[in-house]
């Protein structure tokens, strides 16, 4: 974003601070925000009816959330936004969001691009889980998140990769050595 939109940007923004575990936006909702993280991480999880979660993916400071396809396409929000950790977030309600994007074209062709590559990315840890055994969904972690890891609590990472925090220590462990 350049420092001008930034500047048009920033009086409609509202800065939450968060604790840890706060839910910023609940599945099925239909008032949906523009999340910037500014410090800590989100995670964006899903929950079937048996109230089992499956986390989809982080975001960490500097990173963006957002509901803005499921809000395009008028459906509810078909996952929760939770931090991990404390977290200070930029907030704007998606409508605001779409009128400011409409007024910076290129800046919405880049967001709308980058909601596809985080849709596409989902898509890829989704596949993983199902294709690469225990120590290649590590492996495959720790090479595309290089440093995630350690600002991740364990227990989330090992929940993400589908896989108990003993495990994952293990093969953290193992792959140090």
């Amino acid at each position: 974003m350049h420092a001008t939109e930034l500047a048009q940007l920033q009086p409609q923004l509202v800065v939450l601070e968060c604790a840890k575990g706060e839910v910023l936006l609940r599945q099925g909702d239909v008032e949906m925000s523009q999340y910037f993280v500014l410090q800590g991480t989100l995670k964006r999880v899903v929950s079937g009816a048996n109230g089992r979660e499956m986390i989809l993916r982080f975001a960490d400071a500097g990173d963006i959330e957002t509901s803005y396809a499921a809000w395009r396409l008028g459906t509810p929000a078909p996952y929760s936004i939770v931090t991990v950790k404390k977290a200070r977030v930029a907030k704007l309600p998606l409508p605001q969001w779409a009128t400011f994007l409409e007024n910076h074209l290129e800046l919405k062709a880049l967001f709308e691009y980058e909601v596809m590559h985080l849709m596409s990315e989902i898509m890829a840890h989704t596949i993983t889980l199902h294709l690469l055994d225990a120590p290649g969904r590590v492996q495959r972690f720790m090479r595309k998140h290089p440093g995630l890891a350690d600002r991740v609590p364990q227990k989330e990472l090992a929940a993400y990769l589908n896989l108990s925090a003993e495990t994952l220590s293990r093969l953290r462990h193992q792959g140090r050595s």
